[in-house]
């Protein structure tokens, strides 16, 4: 993450925003005595989201786990689906 000063951020806004999507990374914006926030593509929040979202139980979580694992010793089996 990249940290930066609020008044650095609006002097210098669309580089930021630009470099923040190019390297698909975050900004960190201090501000002073109160907390900072966080900038970062859309597609990365709603891509952690969905992380969340998918590990957010422990069912889920397994399940997950054990696809992996099957990928990884090669217990798949390939199909092609049918073109439309």
């Amino acid at each position: 993450m990249i940290p930066v000063s609020y008044s650095t951020l609006r002097a210098n806004m669309a580089s930021h925003f630009d470099r923040i999507v190019a390297d698909r990374t975050e900004l960190v914006v201090v501000r002073g005595k109160k907390e900072p926030i966080v900038i970062m593509p859309l597609a990365e929040l709603e891509g952690l989201r969905e992380t969340l979202h998918l590990l957010g139980t422990e069912a889920n979580a397994a399940h997950l786990r054990e696809s992996l694992a099957a990928l990884e010793s090669g217990n798949v089996v390939h199909f092609e689906l049918p073109e439309e």
